[in-house]
Parts: C-alpha cells; sequence; structure tokens
C-alpha cells in the first residue's frame, strides 16, 4: 500500500512539473504583451484603491477629480482596470481624453474591466506578479486610495522598491489622512522606533495628502526637477 501511495504522489508531481514548464510561455507572453503595451504610452501615474467604493462616495469623486487633472497635465492614469476607485480613476482620465490604462486581473469575485478604458491598452492578467511588474515599471507616481488587501500589498510593494531604490526616486502618495494616519503611526512606532526595522526617514518617502490640489502640485513640481522615465 505504501509502495502504491507512493507511485501514485511520484506520477502527480510529475505532471504538476511538465504543467509547471509550459506554464512558463503562459508568464512570459503576458510580459511581452504588457511591455508592447505601456511601452509605447508615455508617462503614467498608477492610483491604486478599493474595488468596492461606489460612485458618489467622497474617495470616488475625490479619485476621478486626482485622475482627471493628472491627465490635463500630460500624465497617463494607470490602474487595476476593475470598478471602484480603478474606475473612478480611468473615468477622469476618460473625461480629460487623456491616456485610461486598465491592468486587469482575472478573479472569482469582484474584478471585471470597466467601461472607461482605452480599448488599445486593457489588458487582462492570470498572474499578479506580472501585472505588479507593470505598474512599477511604467509609473511615474503612486497614489494610494483607500483601499483592502490589494491595496496594501501594491502600497507596501512599491513602499519597498523605493525604499531599497530598487528603482529611481519616484513620489508616492496616500489620499485620505483619516485612513492611512493609524497605519503610519504605528510603523512609526512599531516598526521604527521600538524594533528599528525601518530607517528614520524611510516614512518620509511617503507623502499624506486629502486634496487633488495637493496631489497635483507634488507631482508636477517634483517632475519639474527630476527626469521621466521608466523604473528600471
Amino acid at each position: 500500500m505504501k509502495d502504491q501511495f507512493s507511485s501514485m504522489k511520484m506520477r502527480d508531481w510529475t505532471e504538476t512539473k511538465a504543467h509547471s514548464s509550459w506554464q512558463i510561455f503562459k508568464i512570459m507572453a503576458e510580459f511581452v504583451q504588457g511591455f508592447e503595451t505601456l511601452a509605447r504610452i508615455g508617462p503614467c501615474v498608477s492610483i491604486f484603491g478599493s474595488a468596492r467604493t461606489k460612485p458618489g462616495h467622497k474617495y470616488y469623486e475625490l479619485a476621478v477629480e486626482i485622475a482627471r487633472r493628472l491627465s490635463e497635465e500630460g500624465f497617463g492614469i494607470i490602474t487595476g482596470g476593475g470598478p471602484g476607485i480603478m474606475e473612478a480613476a480611468n473615468k477622469g482620465a476618460h473625461t480629460a481624453s487623456g491616456r485610461s490604462v486598465g491592468l486587469n486581473i482575472q478573479l472569482p469575485f469582484e474584478q471585471t474591466s470597466n467601461q472607461y478604458i482605452n480599448k488599445d491598452t486593457s489588458i487582462d492578467f492570470d498572474y499578479f506578479f506580472v501585472r505588479k511588474v507593470m505598474f512599477t515599471k511604467y509609473s511615474q507616481g503612486f497614489i494610494m486610495m483607500p483601499g483592502g488587501w490589494g491595496t496594501m500589498d501594491e502600497f507596501f510593494e512599491v513602499a519597498t522598491l523605493i525604499q531599497t531604490r530598487k528603482f529611481i526616486q519616484t513620489p508616492m502618495v496616500c489620499v485620505g489622512s483619516e485612513y492611512w494616519t493609524g497605519l503610519f503611526d504605528w510603523m512609526r512606532v512599531a516598526m521604527q522606533e521600538t524594533e528599528q526595522n525601518i530607517s528614520p526617514g524611510d516614512l518620509e518617502l511617503i507623502k499624506i495628502f486629502d486634496t487633488a490640489d495637493e496631489v497635483v502640485a507634488y507631482i508636477s513640481e517634483f517632475y519639474t526637477h527630476n527626469k521621466l522615465q521608466p523604473n528600471f
């Protein structure tokens, strides 16, 4: 019985390894499609936030305004392509006739492409890690609106890349002080002061603002002194 079980497990393992080898080509295809699409759209800002935020909510409308004004400044807008804050940001870009990009991810819930994405810059991904490479490589600014697990994943991914200088210094903004201040207070006390797991000054790499005026002014001013280019 033990030998039979071991034989079955080895067969399953071998089949899994064979599937993984072919999976490489699908991963490569997603990278190629993303690189070819995003390399031609010019300077962009990525806007992240909850898929659950509804039209009329203050953060939805604020995301529309921020994206619209950044589009008027010449930036394309990249989002995760779905509803909520993502839809709001794409709507703002669309309203200003700007470049509106959607990096959609296939999920069993929540995620469907919104109607405000330019058809030639709507990309579907199976793999989160490929999708995050596209966000981080081609964005010249990162705006974090209030969100859930996915937004926090993207928040810490971008913060890590900026802090470790894996790409050039890039403006990163969190919008909504009432939402973000508690997290920043905890990071300052627990991570920085108590455990010394981050350095003094690391949190200063990220700004917290409440208005579209502050966000747009900060990013626009940043690029009067810094070169616009892909991050890596």
